[in-house]
């Protein structure tokens, strides 16, 4: 079963009170229809980061977030992660003030996680940065991921 890493924006979509931006209630539709189809047969991880991240949200939303993942295996932040991570910011791949970006990144590259699955396209899933960070993760002997939407991954779904 191919696996695929969740950040922090794909909860985020879900749980969040439907949108008046045409595009940002259709992506909130698709991440329902995502999870109600079983992901589209993705064994689905997280990171700590993740967790983190949507503590710090707040706790009114927290609680939906956590209950939304609360079957999701939970990757460490191992020291070969915060080595990649902070590589990425030190070389200027991903900006400083997203520091957790560079985790997700570097999670699913270090468990060699075949998709990471996110809505952040400007510093994750931005094909005008791929070839920077498929570079430096495998000089570093990491595959790189598969960053795509989960509308992406919905598309794998023979239903859809």
């Amino acid at each position: 079963m191919p696996r695929a890493c969740i950040e922090t924006t794909v909860p985020s979509y879900d749980v969040a009170r439907p949108s008046q931006q045409l595009v940002q209630l259709a992506r909130q539709q698709m991440i329902l229809d995502w999870w109600d189809r079983g992901c589209s047969g993705f064994e689905l991880v997280t990171s700590l980061e993740t967790i983190d991240e949507v503590v710090r949200g707040g706790q009114a939303l927290a609680r939906k977030h956590l209950d939304r993942i609360s079957e999701v295996l939970v990757l460490a932040i191992a020291d070969a992660v915060a080595d990649l991570a902070e590589l990425s910011v030190q070389r200027g791949i991903v900006p400083g003030k997203a520091v957790s970006d560079a985790i997700h990144i570097a999670v699913a590259s270090v468990h060699l996680i075949e998709y990471l699955a996110t809505w952040n396209l400007k510093h994750i899933a931005n094909p005008f940065l791929r070839e920077r960070i498929r570079k430096q993760v495998n000089d570093l002997g990491y595959p790189m991921p598969v960053m795509c939407s989960p509308e992406d991954l919905l598309q794998n779904d023979a239903d859809y």
